[in-house]
């Protein structure tokens, strides 16, 4: 909690919403004025005792205070105040980010009305390519969801583990007890179907024969994950639908990939239960191979699995992950380190591309973001559509990281120098919400910074703005 920044104004803004002194509320925290003053400026850290006292004297939701949502909500503010049609405002990134830190409601008013706004716009002249609008699509508000909750679901936790406690599932031998419990409890038979006849799907379920047909191109892991999902989808649909009803979507396409997301989620959860998974993380030092193995899955079942451990207590590692393929398309993205990402693309720096030079190893990276806060990064390539030798296969790159303070934890950081963290590899978000203007890989100008040309200079990047002359 003490690398977190930008607690302060979050602070001061509810102190002035509770109509309380520093000196009130310093007394209530049980720390000096002088002390809360230097918080607020963010020139001390707010630490994990205090945000929890904050929490019990004022009913807070700690999610309220989580930095990468502060980052989404900062991200979004930059790229609408990049409109032309706010120029004239001459606003800077600083008064938007206090903006999103003090008054996080108005702020998410702002980007409600400038949505209108452009689709007032762009209903009356614009194309459909213009009209189209990327937040509304249901995998970007089911993303936001998860994220808001920080992708841990304990009630989803509770069900994965009362599964596991009345089938008496084994890790060794879990295929087969959970087709057992599908078939004796739930009368549901399994039948497989070779990759010509699947008909293009992994699974199919027919309530009327009570029959859960696989493919055979499934591995085994998938296998097992898919039957979990199935028993998830007849167990628990009233749980799902709750989650999804509380999850403030807009339409229902959105709330039945929130109903997939929960049911694939709770398959997690029963092929990987917690306390069991944490345990077995912390030995092998969060070696995603030995889990695999340990636990029958897949390398990007365990990383994302990884992502979800964050019950109150009982916390593993923060980490981000990141789903990619070779041409920059993120399809899966989840931030529990704080690190901002792009809803479309990443940084070219990110060793998430890198990877696919290296598709046979996992490679490594420490990086700095432009606010100084460093990461360590793990990236792997891995093929998807089991389709045989012929078969189409589907090649990406998955991301796992946390905070650099986390990387000893993790068997991967083993002779990496964390210490001298000057070389790490200076990363942004995207180009176009990014302050290196110095980096020779930037695509895109920076918004709301003013396109200069000097035909006489030329700098690392098109989009640089170098000295006209040098220094002397």
């Amino acid at each position: 909690m003490s690398k977190q920044s930008g607690f302060g104004p979050r602070v001061r803004a509810l102190r002035r919403r509770e109509g309380l002194r520093q000196t009130k509320l310093a007394e209530m925290l049980d720390i000096s004025p002088s002390y809360l003053n230097l918080i607020e400026h963010d020139r001390r850290p707010l630490t994990a005792e205090l945000l929890l006292k904050l929490a019990r004297l004022f009913d807070l939701d700690l999610s309220t205070f989580a930095a990468d949502s502060d980052a989404r909500l900062v991200s979004d503010l930059m790229e609408i105040f990049g409109d032309p049609a706010f120029d004239a405002l001459g606003l800077n990134s600083t008064e938007i980010r206090e903006m999103a830190l003090t008054s996080p409601s108005l702020a998410k008013a702002i980007l409600h009305l400038h949505r209108l706004y452009r689709g007032a716009r762009e209903s009356a002249h614009g194309s459909i390519e213009e009209r189209f609008d990327y937040s509304r699509l249901p995998s970007e508000e089911v993303s936001d969801f998860i994220q808001g909750r920080l992708n841990h679901f304990p009630e989803l936790e509770d069900a994965g583990e009362q599964l596991w406690n009345s089938a008496d599932l084994r890790p060794d031998d879990m295929y087969h007890g959970l087709s057992a419990h599908l078939r004796d409890v739930h009368g549901i038979r399994i039948r497989y179907v070779d990759a010509a006849s699947d008909g293009g799907a992994f699974r199919r379920f027919d309530p009327e024969s009570q029959i859960l047909v696989l493919s055979e191109s499934l591995p085994r892991s998938s296998r097992k994950f898919q039957i979990a999902h199935q028993i998830g989808l007849v167990c628990h649909s009233d749980l799902f639908d709750a989650i999804a009803d509380g999850a403030g979507l807009s339409n229902d396409d959105s709330r039945a990939l929130c109903r997939v997301a929960m049911a694939n989620y709770y398959a997690g959860a029963v092929a990987m239960p917690y306390e069991r998974f944490l345990e077995v993380a912390r030995e092998t030092r969060y070696d995603i191979d030995l889990l695999g193995n340990r636990f029958g899955a897949s390398f990007e079942q365990v990383c994302h699995r990884l992502t979800t451990l964050r019950r109150s207590g009982h916390e593993g590692i923060p980490f981000h992950f990141v789903r990619s393929d070779i041409a920059g398309n993120i399809s899966k993205r989840f931030s529990g380190s704080g690190i901002p990402i792009s809803r479309f693309g990443a940084c070219p720096r990110w060793n998430l591309h890198t990877a696919f030079l290296t598709p046979s190893s996992i490679s490594t990276q420490v990086s700095r973001m432009p606010d100084d806060t460093c990461y360590f990064c793990i990236a792997r390539i891995v093929s998807k559509g089991p389709r045989g030798h012929r078969g189409p296969k589907a090649v990406q790159a998955i991301t796992l990281g946390c905070e650099v303070r986390h990387a000893r934890e993790m068997t991967y950081a083993d002779g990496v120098d964390l210490e001298n963290l000057d070389s790490a590899v200076q990363i942004g978000t995207t180009c176009r919400l990014c302050d290196r203007m110095d980096c020779e890989q930037r695509a895109f100008p920076r918004l709301r910074q003013p396109l200069r040309i000097d035909e006489k200079v030329r700098g690392v990047s098109f989009w640089a703005s170098p000295q006209s002359s040098p220094p002397t």
